[in-house]
């Protein structure tokens, strides 16, 4: 018993488990901000008279001010370092939402919406960095994927939270309340977190040197080819989760309370699925990510499926193990593709890098909600949705065999070269 109160106390007091728990609280809060538009997106639709396709532009917004941050974020944070920035995202992100809520036309608050997305965007590759720099190799892949779990987690309680609060008191309520707890939480972690002491302290890098890097890293095939699955995968990712509360809610005819859970579940699975795809590629794969990816794809394509030739009124429960399934796939991959990102450069680049990644994976998200609901408004059926995704996965499958393949080629040219 003492041993184990020993072991407690010796995690409990390891400075790399502290910083990452910072790194997940902020994590949680910028989503439940940013991914707070999904579950409010029902009712931000009813209030402005928006159409699913402008309802899908909510979270594309957010993705496209993610896009527009994303690599000028990495060579941020390759020279400044994580701790100013956290505090610096969390406030643009907040600002953005609550400002969002002053409009009642629907482009106007668009483009707040696409302020905040540059402080929620940005704040993945600050927190990347956090993580190469305070863990090993061998424990990046449970540790991104405990703070990925931050994403999944927070759009969790987003939907449990953040709806009912809307139905009773206003969206526009809730995202305030959101957008203040969020700017709070950035103030508490500029104080708590601090970088790693292996993490140079400043990088006064010109920008002919920025230019330089992003060059080489434009032609490393193997970032490009992760980049574009996580493009396909972001984009099924979030019409999951943008429209499974309006497909349970319309077609199914379930309540909203109890379409509000699946999104729940679907999310509360994701966030298990980010540490457990992130354990299993470490411990049972020896960090081999593009396999565990692999794997994830075809899971989230026979869900999708399922999904797309369900009958109108299919059950809540029949509806939950499907979503349960589709939620653990399609939203537990990220961590895997950070960790992929953030390894195939020196660690030095590693912010730029996964800025790289996120804008180019975020054109997915962009892309394809908007896509998603025009064909439910051009059809008035989600079955042609569904099978849109499943379409989009395939071609992410074959994306993930020739990256498995110039993996191979390139190992063994590395194997030669030591021989």
């Amino acid at each position: 018993m003492a041993n184990l109160s020993l072991s407690v106390k010796r995690i409990r007091l390891e400075p790399h488990w502290q910083m990452l728990i910072w790194l997940l609280i902020v994590q949680i809060l910028v989503a439940f901000v940013g991914r707070g538009l999904v579950p409010l997106g029902v009712l931000i639709g009813a209030d402005l008279s928006l159409t699913k396709a402008q309802i899908g532009m909510l979270p594309a917004g957010l993705f496209l001010g993610q896009a527009l941050a994303s690599i000028p974020a990495g060579f941020l944070v390759d020279r400044l370092g994580s701790r100013k920035l956290l505090l610096v995202l969390s406030m643009c992100l907040g600002c953005g939402f609550i400002f969002s809520t002053f409009f009642t036309h629907f482009w106007s608050m668009l483009i707040f919406v696409v302020i905040g997305g540059v402080g929620y965007g940005a704040m993945h590759p600050v927190s990347n960095r956090g993580i190469i720099y305070w863990f090993t190799q061998t424990q990046r892949g449970t540790a991104m994927g405990i703070k990925q779990m931050g994403v999944t987690l927070g759009s969790a309680l987003s939907a449990v939270i953040l709806l009912p609060v809307g139905a009773s008191y206003g969206w526009r309520t809730a995202v305030i309340g959101a957008a203040m707890l969020l700017i709070l939480t950035g103030v508490l972690s500029f104080f708590q977190y601090r970088d790693s002491s292996t993490a140079p302290q400043s990088n006064d890098q010109r920008l002919s040197v920025f230019y330089k890097s992003m060059w080489s890293m434009i032609r490393n095939r193997p970032l490009l080819l992760v980049s574009l699955s996580a493009l396909g995968l972001n984009g099924a990712q979030m019409c999951l989760n943008t429209y499974l509360v309006l497909f349970a809610y319309e077609k199914m005819g379930i309540s909203l309370f109890l379409s509000g859970l699946l999104l729940v579940i679907s999310e509360a699975c994701g966030s298990f699925g980010r540490v457990a795809w992130g354990v299993i590629s470490d411990r049972v794969f020896n960090g081999e990510r593009v396999v565990i990816v692999i794997v994830i794809v075809i899971i989230s394509a026979l869900s999708s499926s399922t999904l797309a030739l369900l009958p109108e009124h299919t059950p809540f429960g029949f509806l939950v193990p499907i979503i349960a399934v589709f939620g653990f796939a399609v939203s537990g991959f990220n961590g895997i593709w950070m960790n992929l990102a953030s390894e195939l450069v020196p660690p030095e680049q590693a912010g730029i890098s996964s800025g790289l990644s996120i804008t180019i994976g975020s054109l997915g998200v962009i892309a394809a909600p908007p896509f998603f609901g025009f064909m439910v408004d051009l059809n008035g059926s989600y079955t042609s949705g569904w099978f849109f995704i499943t379409v989009l996965l395939c071609i992410v499958f074959a994306i993930l065999l020739v990256l498995l393949n110039v993996n191979k080629k390139r190992k063994a040219r590395v194997s030669e070269r030591a021989i």
